[in-house]
């Protein structure tokens, strides 16, 4: 592929996305087996946590980052919204009760619905013309091939190695996409032109 950023963007999906495929399917028997009062029931609250909170969050951040036309605000928001969720799964790790794993699912929902808003706009703005189609499916297919595989991978792994172990691995791989973005430092314009600043401050203060 000779678009670098399009490429960049498949390969952090596809290393992120693997990560989470290795929990996805095992994780209500998480909720059930570690968790004390976890249920069927509990396993079901937290699906609808995330997938509401993530939904719901998605127009008014895609909203905020379409007045400010700048792609370093894109960006800054993929970077900071997918690295909070690559550090999620470890927060599992220390969870004991329902309640906590509903504040991780709200704080995983929430930094997706920062970082996708901002991938989503990196994406589209440099997709190559006449090619929408084909690069749109190359990234749902890495995304379906790398949770595909992972889920077999994730599987077997909790049965020789634990939940936990398991868990640092999503995050490690979570990291791992966050760290191939870096890789556009030269190509996102107006990311590093002054130096790289993560301070969000300044974002809020065009609004003024």
């Amino acid at each position: 592929m000779k678009n670098r950023i399009i490429k960049y963007l498949v390969l952090s999906d596809l290393a992120f996305w693997a990560g989470w495929g290795l929990i996805a399917p095992i994780f209500a028997v998480f909720i059930i087996e570690k968790i004390d009062g976890g249920t069927i029931f509990v396993a079901g609250v937290a699906a609808s946590v995330y997938w509401i909170l993530r939904s719901i969050l998605r127009i008014p951040i895609g909203m905020f980052l379409d007045r400010h036309t700048s792609e370093r605000d894109d960006y800054l928001f993929l970077t900071a919204g997918l690295f909070i969720a690559a550090l999620t799964p470890i927060g599992f790790i220390f969870a004991k009760v329902p309640w906590h794993i509903y504040v991780l699912q709200a704080i995983h929902a929430t930094s997706m619905a920062i970082s996708l808003s901002g991938w989503s706009a990196i994406f589209t703005r440099h997709i190559d013309k006449g090619k929408e189609a084909t690069e749109w499916g190359l990234d749902a297919t890495s995304i379906g091939l790398g949770m595909g595989i992972s889920g077999i991978i994730g599987g077997w792994a909790v049965t020789q190695f634990g939940f936990y172990a398991v868990f640092i691995a999503v995050s490690v791989l979570g990291v791992m996409g966050v760290l191939l973005l870096l890789c556009l430092r030269n190509d996102i314009k107006g990311v590093f032109d002054n130096g790289f600043d993560m301070d969000f401050t300044k974002i809020f203060k065009k609004q003024k």
